[in-house]
């Protein structure tokens, strides 16, 4: 085989595997890929990350303790990371309707 017949079968290769990986793309995969580039991309800004609501406590004046504060982030996590759970199962069922709402419950908790 030559050089050339071998350069050949790489590309027709390379582009059979590219449209595979097309048509198993799920309805939201590229505008979820987009957020978790943002995401991503916001990493070195002190305003960006998870939020929440405030508090009935943060309301009434109380101060939080490193505690609270330490348990509230990991519930906003694991919250945040059963919501991106959802959306990409969702999507790989084909599910528009369904992964673009978990995507947009996902983009309201986190501010960039």
């Amino acid at each position: 085989m030559s050089k050339f017949q071998t350069a050949i079968g790489s590309i027709v290769c390379a582009l059979f595997c590219l449209n595979v990986s097309i048509a198993h793309a799920g309805p939201c995969s590229a505008d979820i890929a987009q957020f978790e580039k943002a995401i991503r991309d916001s990493a070195g800004n002190p305003f960006a990350g998870l939020s929440a609501p405030q508090s009935v406590a943060a309301q009434m004046e109380r101060q939080p303790t490193p505690e609270s504060i330490k348990r509230t982030q990991n519930r906003l996590q694991a919250r945040f990371s059963a919501i991106m759970n959802r959306t990409k199962r969702l999507d790989a069922k084909g599910d528009r309707s369904g992964c673009s709402s978990a995507l947009s419950a996902a983009k309201r908790i986190y501010n960039f």
